[in-house]
């Protein structure tokens, strides 16, 4: 069941969402050609795979807060093939950051996949939020960069986690969570809740 956030988690997580875009869009700048094939902590995807979905999804996050119709390429389509990829990335992350600034983007339901029904605007906000945090973990680990999240963003990324991380199991949108000591970097915590080792080497 979808346990609602209070008011202030989403004012946590709304002023967060463009370091966190920010954040994540140096990693993908910092991408090295030569790692494109390199495994992530995503088992099923390199890092090619995972910048594709990352970019896919976040585009689809601001047709989402502005409730426009869904558009553009599909999950097969290889954005890391196209000039500027990561720079267009950063653009898009920013944009999208910007989208969910306003404060009737959180209200009602919306759809990151055009769905008519969708679900609480708030939980695909967090999952667009979210995304930015825990793939941008999965791209610096697997490329050898530095994560760096500002110590706000991680803040708000645990506190959009807690509420939300057993309703995005049931739609695969996180795995199994691995346990974490409660004394363990917030971080680390994050991770853990979102189904990640943080101590995963490539």
């Amino acid at each position: 069941m979808f346990e609602r956030m209070s008011e202030g988690q989403i004012m946590d997580i709304r002023s967060q969402m463009l370091p966190a875009a920010e954040a994540a869009a140096r990693i993908v700048l910092e991408i090295p050609e030569t790692k494109m094939d390199a495994p992530t902590p995503c088992p099923d995807w390199d890092v090619r795979a995972l910048v594709n979905h990352l970019i896919l999804w976040n585009g689809r996050g601001e047709a989402a807060a502005r409730r426009s119709p869904v558009a553009g390429p599909g999950e097969d389509h290889d954005f890391t093939d196209e000039p500027h990829w990561a720079e267009r990335f950063a653009e898009q992350a920013r944009k999208t950051a910007e989208a969910w600034q306003d404060p009737a983007a959180w209200e009602g339901n919306t759809s990151l996949t055009g769905n008519k029904e969708g679900m609480p605007a708030e939980f695909i906000a967090g999952i667009v939020f979210g995304e930015c945090v825990a793939h941008g973990w999965d791209l610096a680990v697997a490329t050898g960069s530095e994560p760096a999240f500002p110590p706000p963003v991680v803040q708000a990324a645990w506190e959009q986690i807690v509420p939300t991380a057993e309703m995005s199991r049931r739609y695969g949108a996180l795995g199994a969570e691995i346990p974490v000591p409660e004394d363990a970097p917030l971080l680390d915590r994050v991770l853990g809740m979102a189904g990640r080792d943080p101590h995963w080497k490539p």
